[in-house]
């Protein structure tokens, strides 16, 4: 099956950027990273905290028989509705720290729109420790769900 998120992380640097384009309006896109009822769908994960603010925070957890197996959370920088949202993200537990994200939302069309992610590490070591994770595939599927979930409210 052909993997619609891509990932480009380039040799020698600190950073990747992660595309997808959907078959959704931009709106429903934003709505999927900014709502904790899609969140918790999409990601299959528990929505501690959410507060979609300058300044605001989140923390997401996932358990499983009673252990937590991930958990993360960062701080929201910078929030343009149906355009863009800055933020960190870091998952507990993990060698790679704290990354710094920055979220485009373009609109296509009416129906179609492409996310692009802007990840920058603490460094290079950082990015490698993140990849050796099965990284690509779990947003590959990750994305999927989210535009199998919001395909049914166009």
């Amino acid at each position: 099956m052909e993997q619609k998120t891509k990932i480009n992380a380039l040799e020698g640097k600190q950073e990747l950027t992660i595309t997808r384009d959907f078959e959704l309006p931009v709106e429903l896109v934003y709505k999927a990273y900014t709502e904790a009822k899609f969140v918790a769908q999409w990601m299959g994960t528990n929505v501690l905290k959410l507060e979609n603010k300058k300044h605001g925070s989140y923390v997401f957890e996932t358990s499983h028989e009673g252990n937590v197996m991930f958990k993360a959370n960062g701080t929201i920088h910078k929030l343009i509705p149906n355009q863009e949202i800055v933020r960190t993200f870091e998952m507990e537990n993990m060698p790679i720290g704290v990354q710094l994200e920055f979220l485009n939302f373009e609109k296509i069309t009416e129906d179609k729109s492409k996310l692009t992610i802007q990840v920058i590490y603490k460094s290079e070591a950082h990015r490698a420790e993140q990849l050796k994770l099965p990284f690509v595939y779990g947003l590959n599927m990750a994305h999927n769900r989210l535009q199998e979930i919001l395909i049914s409210l166009i």
